[in-house]
């Protein structure tokens, strides 16, 4: 079983929580991350290159209709919701949804649509509720999900929400989520 896409969603102290994860993926992690950060409407680039300096993948904003790429780490733009389709992404400016736009119900239900259970779901720190309906759906679908272990997460108002909705397959530490994400994406390859 081959994963298409791994998503992410966090909010409230999520840059730390994201240097983590993506500085413990090495190098030939092949399968694409989507990352939805819940940030200011006007915030810039500073996002990515805050996370490249602790990743050895190429992170980019998200262009619409840009294609997915092994290997790749897509970043949701500031105001814009990040949808997933088959082999690209596609930008919204429709409402926000929990409050958010971008919104990690969004992402995650698009990639659940797409992919169904090739589909990587992974919530971590964040002080709402966004990403539970989504989380729900990619498991139903028969994707896997992770979350952050709320004792460890900044705010866990989003994992706790998160597992209070959806049986979770595995609740990790940071560096524990890396590892696993390595260890599902990598066990193909053999």
């Amino acid at each position: 079983m081959s994963f298409k896409i791994v998503v992410i969603g966090t909010s409230l102290g999520g840059l730390s929580a994201l240097k983590i994860i993506l500085g413990n993926l090495p190098a030939d992690f092949l399968v694409p991350i989507a990352i939805v950060q819940h940030r200011h409407k006007e915030s810039n680039n500073t996002l990515q290159e805050l996370l490249q300096e602790s990743s050895s993948l190429p992170i980019q904003e998200v262009e619409d209709k840009e294609e997915i790429l092994p290997g790749h780490i897509y970043l949701a733009p500031a105001d814009y919701h990040l949808l997933v389709e088959l082999d690209h992404f596609a930008l919204s400016t429709d409402e926000p949804v929990s409050y958010a736009r971008p919104s990690i119900d969004v992402l995650f239900e698009s990639a659940a649509d797409v992919y169904t259970q090739q589909v990587i779901g992974v919530i971590l720190t964040g002080a709402n509720r966004d990403g539970m309906q989504g989380l729900k759906k990619i498991k139903a679908r028969g994707g896997l999900t992770i979350v952050q272990k709320p004792t460890t997460a900044e705010s866990d108002v989003m994992p706790e929400a998160a597992i209070s909705a959806v049986a979770v397959d595995w609740i990790l530490t940071l560096s524990d989520i890396a590892s696993q994400m390595v260890k599902l994406c990598h066990s193909i390859r053999k």
